[in-house]
């Protein structure tokens, strides 16, 4: 079958009175499709790609000279299927929108990581402010670390407490107080006025009578003083100086029983001291007590003065032929060491004094000089009324952390027994602590004042935290070291 031709205008097309635009009937060319389906077939696109030709109307028949203009075509869409459009480049208002969009973004970008870093960093601090410890907090007393600042201000009290060995040994609670005194009472025996401020022990004592000299040392404490009777001078003393005053009282002691201390027999315990302070409105105490090194200070003096070796260059020769070798030189320190020490009050060894210095805990452990070692009870906190020598364990020997040895000038009092020491005005003192000695002065100007330890150059000394121990030496005794 032959290809079938195109429609002429005369049979398959109408003519547009305004236009040659040329129409093609669809009707008869889907029956010729029908007829002859090997035909070339003509789509619709395909018709609408037809060749449009304006033709002059009456009113651009004036414009007949002018060159007709050119035909349009429209791309079939198979063809702009195939061939994508270019890109049109972006106008100048499209470039700005696009930089501030881009800013903004880069804004918050910021911001939310600012956010972030501060959310992380809150974290932190508060982490670090769980593991932050505040700065220590230091006794008055005895220049050890306390929990609070207002322990310092608790009542402190001083207790009379005997050393004979007719009762009065083994005592009990020694080892809780924060400072000692120590001195003759009368007879070459001695007796201690220990300080204590925040103590847990239970038992305290034996609680003997009250000296002058004591109540010189005990008042810049501004304790409570716990004591049985007292001299004559003591007792007036006391009265005309106002301090509180607690005497012989089973309110607030005990006497303990069937213990063989005979008169020596007299407890009290902190508990007690603390119903008797609160019954009469001693609530605070203004503490003078001795400067104190911290113990960081300590810890870092004894390592500096760990023995230190130094290596030198030697040189050894025989005739002429000579040798060179390293020798190592120990050093030595640059203190002056005192690892036992030893006081004589009077010519009764057994209230002699002997301390032997602890390098391992930085103590000094007492001793008497006829070998007996200083024992005493720690009684357990908590206990009521305890009778020491059954309820308070074993002994543990007195090992305060640093010794005072101050000369001082005795005699007797009027009654020629009782021992009579001037406290006020001034005269050499030895100390003791972190193995070595400084020599030096004491000096105390008023009942009120704290006595002033001084070195050989005026320097004022300050102590080791820890007991402290002070001894009261007279003139015709002697303090020795070695």
């Amino acid at each position: 079958m032959s290809p079938r031709k195109a429609p002429s205008r005369a049979s398959g097309t109408a003519k547009n009175p305004t236009s040659n635009r040329i129409v093609i009937d669809e009707d008869e060319l889907l029956a010729s499709e029908t007829n002859n389906p090997k035909s070339t077939t003509i789509s619709e696109t395909e018709v609408e790609t037809i060749t449009e030709v304006d033709e002059p109307t009456s009113a651009d028949a004036q414009k007949k000279s002018q060159p007709a203009k050119k035909s349009k075509r429209r791309k079939s869409a198979k063809a702009s299927k195939k061939s994508k459009s270019p890109k049109q480049p972006r106008t100048k208002k499209q470039k700005i929108l696009l930089g501030i969009l881009i800013a903004i973004v880069v804004l918050l970008a910021i911001a939310f990581g600012i956010l972030v870093y501060k959310i992380l960093q809150k974290v932190e601090e508060k982490d670090f402010a769980r593991t932050e410890f505040p700065d220590p907090i230091y006794s008055v007393l005895t220049g050890e670390e306390i929990s609070d600042e207002a322990l310092n201000s608790s009542p402190t009290f001083c207790v009379q407490i005997p050393n004979g060995n007719d009762g009065g040994r083994p005592q009990a609670g020694l080892t809780h107080a924060g400072v000692v005194f120590e001195a003759i009472a009368e007879a070459n025996i001695t007796r201690f006025a220990a300080v204590f401020q925040n103590t847990d022990t239970s038992a305290i004592g034996p609680v003997r009578s009250l000296r002058p000299y004591y109540l010189d040392w005990d008042t810049p404490f501004d304790c409570t003083i716990v004591h049985a009777g007292g001299s004559d001078e003591a007792n007036r003393a006391l009265k005309a100086g106002g301090q509180r005053d607690l005497n012989e009282n089973l309110t607030y002691m005990w006497r303990e029983q069937g213990s063989g201390r005979g008169w020596n027999n007299l407890f009290t315990s902190p508990a007690k001291v603390a119903e008797f302070n609160s019954a009469n409105g001693y609530n605070i105490s203004e503490v003078s007590a001795f400067p104190r090194f911290t113990p960081d200070e300590i810890d870092k003096l004894l390592r500096d003065r760990k023995t230190v070796t130094e290596t030198l260059d030697k040189t050894e020769c025989e005739g002429e032929n000579c040798t060179e070798s390293e020798v190592e030189v120990t050093k030595e320190p640059a203190y002056q060491a005192a690892n036992k020490v030893q006081l004589n009050l009077g010519n009764i060894k057994m209230f002699n004094v002997v301390y032997s210095y602890d390098a391992e805990t930085n103590t000094y452990p007492r001793s008497y000089a006829n070998g007996e070692t200083h024992l005493v009870y720690d009684c357990p906190s908590g206990l009521s009324e305890p009778q020491t020598t059954t309820a308070c364990g074993d002994l543990v020997q007195v090992a305060p952390k640093a010794i005072a040895a101050m000369v001082v000038r005795e005699g007797k009092m009027a009654d020629n027994y009782h021992e009579d020491i001037k406290t006020l005005g001034s005269g050499a003192a030895y100390i003791f602590q972190n193995g070595e000695v400084i020599e030096g002065t004491w000096t105390k100007s008023s009942q009120d004042s704290q006595i002033i330890f001084q070195d050989n150059d005026g320097t004022e000394i300050k102590f080791t935290p820890g007991q402290l121990w002070i001894t009261a030496v007279p003139e015709y005794g002697t303090v020795t070291w070695e």
